[in-house]
């Protein structure tokens, strides 16, 4: 029983590791780009002060997911 366990802990802690990766993409890498490239003139629709908090935002989360996966992990037998 150990086994389907330490499998079933293995598996939490992946998707919470790839949920932190859909964050990063989702909040920082696309806002990043459209802002970069200047997509649908993003630039005049978000100022830079609330763009940052939103990044910032995704960042904290992305990294909190990723740090709940780790925590997962030391609970393998």
């Amino acid at each position: 029983m150990c086994i389907v366990n330490n499998e079933r802990t293995k598996l939490l802690a992946n998707a919470l590791d790839r949920a932190s990766t859909a964050c990063f993409t989702v909040g920082i890498a696309t806002p990043v780009a459209g802002y970069l490239y200047n997509v649908d003139n993003i630039d005049n629709t978000i100022s830079h002060g609330r763009l940052l908090l939103r990044l910032i935002g995704w960042l904290m989360a992305s990294a909190a997911l990723h740090y709940l996966g780790t925590r997962v992990l030391k609970g393998l037998r």
